[in-house]
């Protein structure tokens, strides 16, 4: 069974910074993209930042582009993303997800196969 589990979420500062990671199980993920998304409050759901399987290619959302980093650790089978200069608008729960088929570099959310529960970021004022 395929499981996305998510930490490091809590509560920060504006101007500050916090790294969040999400753990794989289950299956080969150092041939799949990853990404992360975010959904604020009353918000749909955003695209943030996604990782190829190879760790060579990264994207960014518009908003957070520079200030974010996405990573990965293929021996972990873990990614992470570094937020700096964080915001209140980044507020959000932060979801993990997974490329629905292996090798693709995906970073949009119907492409995504596998999803982790999330983790809340809350950044104030």
């Amino acid at each position: 069974q395929v499981q996305l589990v998510e930490s490091g979420g809590g509560l920060v500062q504006a101007g500050g910074s916090l790294r969040v990671s999400c753990a794989a199980s289950g299956r080969t993920f150092s041939l799949y993209s990853m990404a992360w998304f975010r959904q604020g409050p009353g918000k749909e759901r955003e695209f943030v930042a996604a990782i190829s399987s190879s760790g060579g290619a990264t994207s960014y959302g518009k908003s957070v582009k520079g200030r974010f980093t996405i990573s990965r650790d293929t021996a972990r089978n873990t990614v992470s993303l570094q937020m700096n200069e964080l915001k209140p608008e980044d507020t959000a729960v932060y979801y993990c997800a997974a490329g629905r088929s292996p090798l693709a570099f995906f970073t949009t959310e119907n492409d995504m196969g596998y999803w982790g529960k999330g983790t809340l970021v809350t950044v104030s004022s």
